[in-house]
């Protein structure tokens, strides 16, 4: 990016005392702070500092795990330190939290193989270190559409969740203790549905099944998923609901091979210990604002997002650590050169964004007095994909 590029952005996004002048803007690429700004942006650059303290010393940030309150403390923190006003803004709460500990597993039988696997958040963890032996449910509800289901897709997979539980239910000795193999590629999320909401159909069908596999005394599920691996959420409604039955994502590779041995009559044992915890609720969640008031304009709101919580199958980096560290960058950068921008520039870490623009929508309905005074907001929601361009 050019120098002068980023004279003209910052000039458009703070220094225009009206909407539209162009000339003023280009007067402005020589003011003396936006120099400093980009000087400061080309030398001595934070931007990878502020993605390093979210993501390696705090981690994933799920909604309604420690990790998120923490890094969220530190974050308004971190704003007071460098001078500009910041907060906690309450956005909601949900009835159960999260909180992810260390995974281990392998295969032990016929030979010892470390596995490649997670857990959607808000599933079981294994009590301990449990091994067992693998054995396959052949009836397959889950090879069937959960997320918006047609009417014949419902129909479809109560019948094969009725085939399914009867498996279980014919042959309870075959489960118990049991690592049990089912069908279906991992999309992500929970075995048992991710929201109690119509278009999650498993969260509706497939707790009869799981407790019967329960009842059988088997140890959790194992089901195929593809690289990269996919490793999202599921939802625990009330703490008396707690997920009993671990629900493993195992690596494809790893999945057809130990398949293939089971159906060829080969003795396979694995094991694994799983620490997922739970923490009772309410547990409150908060978006972060922090702003610097406008020298001229007060009322007017350059307002500057990026989403703040993150699935905790990973760290958050990218989606969206390249969004919420640049902003929180460009706020540093302008206290540092001591900016006094005419418009107030506002930057807000949004929370619960992964559970569906929640903390975004929560600050809109908070703020309608606000809304016709915002000049221009800029948000990035990365992936882990190229950067093609920027979408206005």
């Amino acid at each position: 990016m050019s120098k002068n590029f980023l004279r003209l952005s910052l000039a458009l996004l703070f220094l225009l005392p009206t909407m539209g002048t162009v000339p003023d803007a280009l007067l402005a690429q020589n003011d003396p702070v936006v120099e400093r700004i980009i000087e400061l942006g080309l030398t001595d650059n934070q931007v990878m500092t502020w993605a390093d303290y979210a993501t390696n010393r705090f981690g994933g940030r799920l909604t309604g795990s420690d990790a998120y309150e923490n890094a969220a403390n530190w974050a308004v923190w971190q704003f007071r330190q460098w001078g500009i006003e910041a907060e906690l803004d309450e956005v909601g709460e949900i009835p159960v939290g999260f909180n992810r500990g260390p995974w281990f597993g392998k295969m032990v039988a016929p030979r010892e193989e470390a596995l490649y696997f997670g857990t959607p958040s808000f599933t079981a963890g294994t009590k301990g270190v449990q091994r067992g032996p693998v054995v396959i449910l052949h009836a397959d509800p889950f090879s069937v559409p959960s997320r918006n289901p047609s009417p014949d897709d419902v129909a479809l997979k109560k019948e094969r969740v009725a085939e399914a539980i009867a498996e279980v239910e014919a042959n309870t000795a075959a489960f118990d203790g049991a690592w049990v193999l089912i069908a279906g590629e991992n999309s992500g999320f929970a075995r048992d549905g991710r929201r109690s909401t119509p278009e999650y159909s498993d969260s509706r069908l497939m707790p009869p099944l799981t407790q019967a596999l329960i009842n059988a005394g088997a140890l959790g599920t194992v089901q195929r998923a593809g690289l990269p691996m996919r490793i999202l959420d599921g939802h625990v409604d009330r703490w008396e609901d707690l997920p009993e039955l671990p629900d493993i994502k195992l690596l494809d590779e790893q999945y057809d091979e130990i398949r293939t041995m089971a159906e060829a009559g080969e003795e396979v044992e694995l094991e694994f210990q799983i620490r997922n915890w739970f923490k009772m609720g309410p547990v409150k969640y908060h978006n972060v604002v922090a702003m610097i008031p406008g020298s001229v304009y007060p009322d007017e709101y350059v307002v500057l997002g990026g989403h703040f919580d993150s699935f905790d199958g990973g760290t958050g980096g990218v989606d969206d650590g390249s969004g919420f560290s640049p902003g929180m960058e460009a706020l540093r950068l302008i206290a540092e050169a001591v900016g006094a921008p005419k418009r107030s520039v506002v930057m807000i870490l949004f929370a619960a964004e992964e559970n569906g623009l929640v903390g975004s929508q929560a600050w809109l309905a908070k703020n309608p007095d606000l809304h016709d005074k915002i000049v221009t907001m800029i948000n990035r929601d990365g992936s882990p994909s190229t950067i093609t361009g920027a979408v206005v």
